[in-house]
């Protein structure tokens, strides 16, 4: 029987139809040494078989506790609560989207275990790196869907039309924010045939937004921050973009929303101003409504009607694509694991940067260098 145990279990968060581990995954972790335990029905919404995951290796277990309770290493997308997290084994490793300061019961858990957990949302964002970033391959699933449900939502055409009836002009689209999710955005709304444009408070952008057909949008106003981040604007700068940002906006038929800042709300970027300003039939959607939204008059997980506007708010929209976000997903975490699963065997470098830096609690560095 193989050295360690790899488990996973049907994901609990509502909604939430990705998995951590794709019949292609579970094949090669296999292959690495591991046995592998899913939960029946584990990726039956990304539309993956138990049969798929039988014929690549891994064993059926009835419930969680069946697939996790004895696991070596734990994988999920989002983290489990803090009752499953009790039932894990102390000390095992724990993979995923955690968040574990961000509930408190949970990161009780996770320290009353003793397991070792990587928030993969802390994984240090290197060129070695990339193979495993999940904000990344999640945000484009995410920046896609956006300009999807903003086209159904759009009282228009996306593309320019020549029809008997006339010539339809093609809808304006602004995209707010130019990281992953931004960009990704800028090529669906292109490839509908939108006259599209890009708007970042780092100048760097501006390239990237272009080379995929978009117009850059530069309202005077930079912020370039650290490790390819937009820093805060002071309140003089922030009024300046806002009131350049509001007469822009009088043209503009969508706007789909995505700047973020990693640990803090979403900067307010579009006020309920602006939103007056837009003309009737004009939509918004803000991908950022998960962290409080880029419109003030965001409401997330809802859609409203703002004096003719129609602004919306979606939740995990990465969750929507389910099949090849859970591919990708997938990928990302198999990658990372690889870090230390070895021929059946669990082995931690804490040399290693994407461990260290990853690892939740902190481990101070003699601890590092004991267990090194």
């Amino acid at each position: 029987m193989s050295g360690i145990t790899i488990g996973v279990a049907s994901e609990t968060a509502a909604g939430e139809r990705r998995v951590a581990l794709t019949p292609e995954t579970c094949k090669k972790l296999v292959a690495r040494g591991a046995r592998v335990r899913i939960q029946r029905d584990a990726g039956r919404g990304a539309s993956f078989t138990d049969e798929a995951y039988v014929q690549a290796g891994a064993e059926l277990a009835d419930d969680a506790a069946g697939a996790t309770a004895q696991a070596d290493v734990v994988l999920c997308v989002q983290a489990p609560d803090s009752e499953r997290l009790n039932l894990l084994r102390e000390g095992a490793a724990l993979v995923g989207l955690l968040q574990p300061q961000a509930d408190a019961a949970r990161g009780e858990a996770i320290v009353a275990r003793k397991l070792l957990a990587f928030p993969l949302e802390r994984l240090p964002r290197t060129t070695r790196a990339q193979a495993m970033d999940v904000l990344s391959s999640q945000a484009g699933m995410a920046g896609y869907k956006a300009v999807l449900i903003a086209a159904q939502l759009a009282p228009r055409f996306f593309p320019m039309l020549t029809t008997a009836a006339g010539t339809i002009r093609p809808s304006r689209v602004l995209i707010v924010g130019a990281g992953v999710a931004g960009l990704q955005a800028v090529a669906t709304a292109k490839r509908l045939g939108a006259q599209v444009e890009g708007f970042d408070v780092r100048p760097e952008t501006r390239e990237q937004i272009e080379s995929l057909g978009g117009k850059f949008l530069d309202l005077g106003v930079s912020a370039a921050g650290e490790g390819g981040y937009a820093r805060q604007l002071t309140d003089e700068e922030r009024a300046e973009q806002q009131r350049r940002l509001g007469e822009h906006l009088k043209n503009i038929d969508v706007i789909v929303c995505t700047a973020a800042v990693p640990g803090r709300p979403a900067p307010k970027i579009v006020t309920a101003a602006m939103i007056a300003g837009m003309k009737p039939g004009s939509v918004l959607v803000d991908l950022a409504a998960e962290t409080g939204g880029n419109c003030e008059l965001t409401r997330p997980g809802e859609t409203i009607d703002a004096d003719g506007v129609t602004i919306a708010g979606p939740l995990n929209l990465a969750s929507a694509g389910a099949v090849h976000a859970s591919e990708m997903f997938a990928r990302n975490v198999f990658n990372f694991v690889s870090l230390f699963v070895d021929g059946g065997e669990l082995k931690y470098d804490w040399n290693d940067e994407l461990l260290a830096k990853t690892v939740w609690p902190e481990r101070k560095a003699e601890a590092q260098s004991a267990a090194a």
